[in-house]
């Protein structure tokens, strides 16, 4: 993982970290995927913005099965938003950056 700003996520971890952070975007991707590839620098550029704000985590799905088939993980990448650790929001797919920072904005202004 590059970015000092991203949080990487395991299974054992999952439930600790989704209760440490109030907001957390977590990206389901794996190695092999061009897509996640592809957003890679994306949620890097948002993990600076978001810097105190929101966490920005990422969960290797090969590695850790348990998380992926809690939520229901079928395609990725995946991003959960969760918000005191329930999820309260997702995005399926490679999305620009304009869209996942919409999701994040929505995000911290519900209530």
């Amino acid at each position: 993982m590059a970015s000092p700003d991203i949080l990487t996520v395991t299974d054992s971890e999952f439930e600790e970290q989704a209760k440490a952070h109030p907001y957390l975007l977590l990206d389901f991707w794996a190695e092999w995927c061009g897509p996640c590839r592809m957003i890679a620098p994306v949620l890097e550029e948002l993990a600076g913005e978001y810097k105190d704000r929101v966490t920005v985590g990422k969960l290797n799905v090969d590695e850790n099965r348990q998380t992926a088939a809690r939520f229901g993980i079928r395609s990725i990448p995946t991003i959960l938003l969760f918000r005191d650790g329930v999820r309260a929001d997702q995005i399926v797919g490679a999305h620009p950056k304009a869209a996942i920072k919409a999701k994040i904005d929505q995000l911290l202004t519900a209530k």
